[in-house]
């Protein structure tokens, strides 16, 4: 059989970094792992192809060649992952859809012939065995969390990684925080589920041999949501690994705040190569934590926990979500002081929605406040449900927390004060003095330094990096470009 297989495309969001990829001559942030995945669970006697939206374009002779078109997609991609199925129904064209955006609403969907819901693990195998006996069902379905020890490596053979900022591999499955307005405990579970160490570093064997050097996400819920494991097998396990290949990968991960609380852990994840962890900080307000469940960052100093991870080695990235109803009037001065205070650089700050199925949906929709389904973008201003506070005062406070942290006057304030207390690597330095780098310097000279008014605060802050910070100067122009590009999502809101 031919197979072809489809990610839709993502718009330019705050995660998307499209504005950002354009200085160091890339398409995409990441691959598709979820497709490279399933991939590789179809027989190895099929023919395979890989369209990705956000890095190559769908052609008719695409389509046309394909026995089966397996897709897959989130909220934010729904236009695209339309548009997709309407061109394979046009040309009478077969259409396997699974992820999580299906998952949550299948019902939904017209123009799909068969559903491979939750986890592939389970539903894929029978799909198979059905369209192997000539009799598959539409949809298939499984209230059960399957162990992924047997989940195989991705089809690394199908992807152009030239096109890519950075690749993509899992470890764990599943969170142990119930935070209600989160799809993840709904998708994968409660429990974390792990694969095996050898497992893991036969992944990472295999991109390795790709030739792929650098950025590699750990796409995990959390990746400590199984503490004892990652700390006391896989990291000292990926440490040897780590110095037998010289060092190869930066990863980037999201984990939780309680992360902070253990410095033996953190310092075996930067010693492992491990310099960015995304952490949902959500609010500063605690009546708001204690509302949405996230009773991990309750009664902490939370900037405190930001600034003792940048200390010991690892880079927040921070979420905040503004809209609970606990929410004070005076929030939005609170969380502009918040970010500003703990130096997180990358602060995505949305608007609070409610996810289907989650308990804060069902608790809004038993109030009568749900209005629509959730777009998915994290920071396009829109809401899906009546919130307490006037949702003029809302937006209005929402769109002035945006303006003020991503000025280039606070946001440039911020990266110095990160840079001033982060703790950099060594093994991250080695690597920066690439040929990519130093040409996304001199594009951000152009961009940042001549085009972009404001420019002042550019050079203020490239001559404050190799006066003050030299060895931080390839990071300190990331986070300039980082800036670039968020400026330009928040024109849009």
């Amino acid at each position: 059989m031919n197979i072809l297989l489809v990610n839709p495309e993502t718009p330019s969001t705050f995660w998307s970094f499209r504005n950002a990829l354009k200085f160091i001559s890339k398409k995409s942030s990441e691959p598709p792992l979820s497709l490279l995945t399933v991939a590789s669970m179809l027989s190895k006697s099929w023919n395979k192809k890989l369209i990705d939206l956000n890095v190559d374009q769908l052609k008719d002779k695409d389509i046309l060649w394909a026995d089966l078109v397996f897709l897959t997609g989130m909220n934010i991609q729904r236009k695209s992952f339309d548009d997709v199925v309407k061109r394979c129904n046009y040309l009478n064209k077969k259409i396997v859809a699974g992820g999580p955006m299906v998952t949550m609403g299948y019902e939904e969907f017209l123009g799909i012939d068969h559903f491979i819901l939750n986890e592939a693990e389970i539903t894929l195998p029978e799909f198979l065995k059905d369209l192997d006996a000539g009799r598959p069902k539409q949809v298939y379905t499984s209230d059960r969390f399957p162990m992924i020890e047997s989940t195989p490596a991705p089809a690394w053979e199908l992807l152009n990684m030239k096109k890519y900022a950075s690749m993509s591999i899992q470890y764990s499955r599943g969170c142990p925080f119930n935070c209600d307005f989160c799809t993840i405990t709904l998708l994968n579970g409660h429990k974390p589920r792990v694969k095996t160490t050898s497992q893991f570093l036969t992944e990472l064997d295999l991109l390795y041999r790709t030739g792929w050097r650098g950025g590699v996400f750990i796409v995990d819920d959390n990746f400590i949501g199984n503490k004892k494991t990652v700390k006391h097998d896989l990291l000292p396990a990926l440490i040897k690994w780590d110095e037998k290949h010289q060092f190869p990968f930066n990863f980037i991960t999201e984990a939780s705040i309680n992360l902070a609380d253990d410095e033996e852990l953190v310092e075996l994840m930067v010693k492992a190569g491990f310099d960015s962890a995304f952490i949902g900080i959500e609010s500063v307000n605690t009546a708001s934590l204690s509302e949405c469940g996230k009773t991990q960052n309750v009664n902490r100093d939370l900037v405190a926990s930001v600034q003792k991870l940048h200390r010991n080695g690892l880079m927040v990235s921070g979420g905040f979500i503004v809209g609970f109803d606990n929410d004070p009037h005076n929030i939005f001065e609170e969380m502009i002081n918040f970010i500003q205070n703990s130096g997180i650089v990358t602060a995505m700050v949305g608007l609070l929605n409610a996810p289907k199925g989650t308990r804060l949906f069902q608790k809004l929709k038993s109030e009568n406040r749900i209005l629509k389904d959730m777009s998915g973008n994290n920071m396009d201003g829109s809401l899906n449900f009546i919130p307490k506070m006037d949702y003029t005062k809302l937006i209005s406070g929402y769109k002035t927390i945006l303006d003020t942290i991503y000025s280039q006057k606070e946001f440039y304030y911020r990266v110095k004060k990160f840079l001033a207390e982060y703790t950099q690597n060594h093994q991250y330095i080695k690597k920066t003095f690439s040929f990519r780098n130093i040409l996304a310097l001199f594009r951000t000279f152009w961009f940042l330094g001549v085009v972009e008014k404001g420019r002042t605060y550019y050079w203020r802050l490239l001559f404050y990096t190799i006066f003050k910070h030299p060895e931080k100067l390839a990071l300190s122009v990331t986070l300039a470009i980082y800036g670039f590009h968020f400026r330009r999502v928040i024109e849009n809101i």
